[in-house]
This record gives structure tokens, sequence and C-alpha cells, in this order.
């Protein structure tokens, strides 16, 4: 277990995700500058799952993944663009106080030793994500290239249903449980049960 930083967010990131951030809130910028003192800088990322990100007061989940800083530059004073890549999932095992930023116990998390998803049923779930893609492309009148955008998820089997889910427009609750789902086996299922709910929803508003 260590301490790390820690940046809540509206948005549940998912590992592999490239995460652009303009820090310019006092205590952000000081997390900041302990970060960049690090030999590997990073902090981790949460969901806010009621709440905002400004202000404090927010209710936050507790898996999350670390952001790795692969970039930070200064512009003006106090403020930074950073660009982070989200890397191994992690779990928040204590919340420290805020002051002067949040801060959190946590442990890196890797997948339960459920064995990994049958190949069958993750090409099972990117075929759905094509039709899926074409039925929406369809909806809006402008031809959608499903089998690229499904096949540039890439084949890094760590990353990969990650990726795929990053190419599907769902929220940020399915996006979460994809993240805390224990196995890549648990994963692929959670995938499966989002590209469904998308599927149902898009034929609704195409009966209308």
């Amino acid at each position: 277990m260590t301490v790390s930083p820690m940046f809540p967010l509206e948005v549940a990131m998912l590992p592999g995700q490239e995460l652009p951030l303009r820090i310019f809130e006092p205590r952000y910028v000081a997390m900041v500058g302990d970060c960049m003192a690090m030999s590997e800088p990073s902090f981790g990322v949460v969901l806010i799952s009621a709440g905002r990100e400004v202000g404090g007061g927010d209710r936050r989940c507790e898996v999350g993944a670390l952001a790795r800083i692969v970039d930070c530059q200064e512009f003006g004073v106090g403020k930074y663009r950073l660009l982070c890549v989200m890397g191994e999932r992690i779990r928040v095992q204590c919340w420290l106080d805020d002051d002067p930023y949040p801060r959190a116990e946590i442990e890196l998390w890797p997948d339960e030793p459920d064995g990994p998803a049958d190949a069958a049923r993750i090409a099972d779930v990117e075929d759905r994500m094509v039709a899926l893609l074409d039925r929406i492309g369809e909806a809006r009148g402008t031809p959608i290239r499903s089998r690229e955008i499904v096949e540039s998820a890439g084949v890094d089997p760590e990353n990969r249903l990650y990726a795929l889910a990053s190419r599907l427009p769902i929220g940020q609750a399915d996006r979460y449980s994809l993240l805390a789902a224990p196995s890549e086996a648990a994963r692929v299922e959670v995938l499966s049960e989002a590209v469904d709910s998308v599927t149902a929803m898009v034929e609704f508003q195409l009966s209308d």
C-alpha cells in the first residue's frame, strides 16, 4: 500500500487512455509540483460519483487507475498543461486529508485469477459492436467505418477490452462497471451488456 496524490474526475478513465489536463486550481498546481519531483510522476484518478470536481465536497469511487505524466508544460504562473496515459488499476484503501490536495492510501489491483476471457466471446462482442456502429451511422445518415473503429482497439490483451469500451457511446456508470470488473472474463460480460443496452436504446430511437 502506498500514499498517492489523487485527481477525482467526473469521467471514468480506463487503462490505456490518454488524459490531457489543464491545471490551474491552486491545490492541483501544488499536486503537479510534487508529482514532478517523483522519479516516475503519477497520480491516481477516480470517478466522482456525486458532486463536482471544483471546490471539494464530492463523493468518490474506490476503483480507479494511475495516470502517468508523460508531458508537462507550464503556461503562465501557476498553470500547467499535462498529458497523461492511464496505467494500472488501483483501489483506494483510505482517503486522507484533502489539504493541500486529495490524497489516498492505494494499492494496485491486477485482474483476479479467473483466467482470460474466451476469445470467441470477445469476437462476438466485437461483431455486435460493428453492427451497432453501423446502425448508428445509418441513423445519422453518415456511413461509419465500423470494422476499422473496432479493429483500431489493437491487440494488446491487457487493454483491448478497455479500448473497445472507449469506442462505445456509453455512460460513466457503464465505464466504471467495466473498470471495476474483477477479471477479464467479468469485464467482457460487462462490455457485452453495455453493447446490448446501447443497441436497445438506438433501436428504440429509430422506431419513433
